[in-house]
């Protein structure tokens, strides 16, 4: 099997991911990248923020639009380390990201090929494109060890 190196912005997903865990945080990262120029990054901050909302994808995504002083997201790509749950996927919708790339499944709580589907519905208003897999073992070893490490 062929295995390609890693997209620059998956690369700083994963090291925002890592971050993340350092702080003791999902370890989840995203990444909006514009005519491929990162214009937002986040990491998972629930815990730190006290706010259930403080995905790492809802988090870049709020910091894209206030970069770009709007709140349509087109012609940017969001890079996340994990399936994107309902939230974050009904946040990609209203962003109108044009791509989303996304690392590691999520059976349990993903809902883009997972769960609810959201990007499949018929009263979707939006659909991105969506590539998975890319840096997949590495996203899914680090949300192993986390859940490990605190069980």
């Amino acid at each position: 099997m062929t295995r390609w190196p890693l997209p620059d912005p998956m690369k700083l997903a994963l090291e925002l991911a890592r971050a993340a865990a350092g702080a003791g945080e999902v370890p989840i990262g995203a990444v909006v990248v514009k005519d491929g120029q990162v214009i937002a990054t986040a990491h998972n901050a629930p815990r730190a923020q006290r706010d259930p909302t403080a995905h790492a994808e809802v988090l870049a995504i709020r910091a894209a639009a206030a970069a770009l002083g709007q709140e349509r997201l087109d012609g940017c790509d969001l890079w996340v380390t994990l399936e994107p749950c309902a939230m974050c996927a009904g946040a990609i919708v209203h962003a109108r990201l044009d791509r989303v790339y996304y690392a590691a499944s999520d059976a349990k709580g993903g809902a883009v090929e997972h769960g609810a589907r959201v990007f499949e519905q018929p009263t979707c208003l939006h659909r991105p494109e969506v590539y998975s897999g890319m840096g997949e073992a590495e996203a899914a070893d680090l949300l192993r060890t986390f859940f490990r490490e605190r069980r």
